[in-house]
């Protein structure tokens, strides 16, 4: 193998470039925007900057956020302090660093739109609005909105989301988190550098039912989206079925990212999955033992050992999480007094926001702390609606 072809420009194919690029391989990036604004928060968690600290330790403009506050319907509002940060960015300059990490690691950056590619004998011929060229391998990282349709992965509508939302220019430290009535899908408010981020994604529900939810909301906390740029995009949110038939590898060519469909089906975060997706892609086409039949299965392992069998699960849960009902409430409305009464449950959800809890592990530990968490919240209920505050013991002052 001699040349790849990393066809989209995001951090998915940035990523899988920089490193095969950095192995000796002649790599190409085909991408017709190349850096742009995505529609989305732009977050990354504790997860993906420990994995690659450069995401935290660089010059490009980023917010770094401790504090978050999240809301139900009829339960009000919990402020939760992120021991693990969240790292925010505009896509716009997180998207540039890791192509210009890319370049600098001898890949080469091309501004075109690719039309068509062909499986030819050994490799594909690319067709792109500027010419044709060979390749031996094709890295597919084209995004949601894939056009090549014999390649990346295959999803109905029952598997997308839609995200929308606008660019507000005004300021705030926290992140805001408001879940909806009846909605598989929530609001979020993200500060980002000269501006917030106030979007919307759910499923179920058309964009125009979506959207009119996001600007009554705004409304109500005075966020001005007249005269703010809207945005709007569509994003894989594999059902349970999808994943198990999720096709992301092929005989020369390997998907990433959004066209391989691995996005969070609960929270709608991508960007880890992305960019690990094009760390995994990179070492399996390097690894000169395996055959291109081997480089599928290799994929396919790596991809569900390391999250895709988690987000798999996740998928079964996500209708619970935001439409079941626990304890006579909505199960956000419960989140919400639990992390108001419980040290421990507050504790489960930092890791969650951190991306060090997995959705398999969930059960196991709810289960295990579930003792602690109720005694904590009927006794944080007891002291505060049943015992005369006069009567509360206190320390005894000096």
């Amino acid at each position: 193998m001699k040349k790849v072809a990393v066809l989209g420009g995001g951090p998915a194919g940035s990523f899988a470039a920089e490193r095969l690029a950095a192995a000796g391989l002649n790599t190409v990036v085909i991408d017709e925007k190349l850096a742009w604004e995505k529609p989305c928060g732009g977050g990354l968690t504790y997860k993906a900057y420990n994995e690659y600290p450069y995401l935290l330790n660089n010059d490009t403009a980023k917010k770094v956020v401790t504090e978050t506050y999240l809301a139900a319907p009829k339960a009000g509002a919990v402020k939760m302090n992120l021991t693990q940060p969240l790292v925010i960015y505009s896509r716009f300059d997180l998207n540039r660093m890791l192509l210009e990490r890319a370049e600098k690691a001898g890949a080469q950056v091309e501004k075109t739109r690719v039309l068509e590619i062909e499986r030819k004998t050994a490799g594909w011929l690319l067709r792109t609005r500027h010419g044709s060229f060979d390749a031996d391998y094709c890295v597919v990282a084209t995004g949601a909105r894939n056009p090549l349709r014999n390649v990346g992965t295959q999803w109905t509508r029952s598997d997308t989301m839609y995200a929308l939302g606008y660019y507000v220019p005004t300021d705030q430290n926290h992140i805001d988190i408001q879940f909806l009535p009846n909605l598989e899908g929530y609001i979020w408010v993200f500060p980002r550098c000269g501006h917030l981020s106030v979007g919307i994604c759910g499923k179920g529900e058309p964009a125009q039912a979506l959207r009119a939810r996001l600007e009554k909301y705004m409304d109500e906390k005075s966020l001005r989206y007249q005269g703010s740029e809207f945005y709007g995009h569509v994003l894989p949110s594999l059902e349970t079925p999808a994943w198990r038939k999720n096709r992301v590898a092929g005989e020369g060519w390997i998907a990433v990212g959004d066209a391989a469909g691995l996005v969070d089906p609960i929270t709608g975060e991508g960007l880890y999955y992305a960019m690990r997706s094009g760390d995994l892609a990179s070492q399996v086409i390097l690894n000169e033992a395996h055959s291109l039949t081997d480089k599928v299965h290799a994929y396919y392992g790596l991809l569900r050992r390391d999250f895709a069998a988690d987000l798999e699960f996740g998928a079964t849960l996500a209708k619970r999480v935001f439409l079941g009902r626990f304890l006579f409430n909505t199960v956000p409305a419960r989140m919400i007094h639990f992390m108001r009464r419980s040290p421990l449950f507050r504790e489960l959800m930092q890791d969650l926001f951190a991306g060090t809890q997995s959705y398999s592990g969930l059960k196991k530990r709810l289960l295990k702390n579930l003792n602690g968490t109720m005694s904590e919240v009927l006794m944080n209920w007891f002291l505060h609606r049943v015992v005369p505050a006069d009567n509360i013991a206190t320390e005894p002052q000096a």
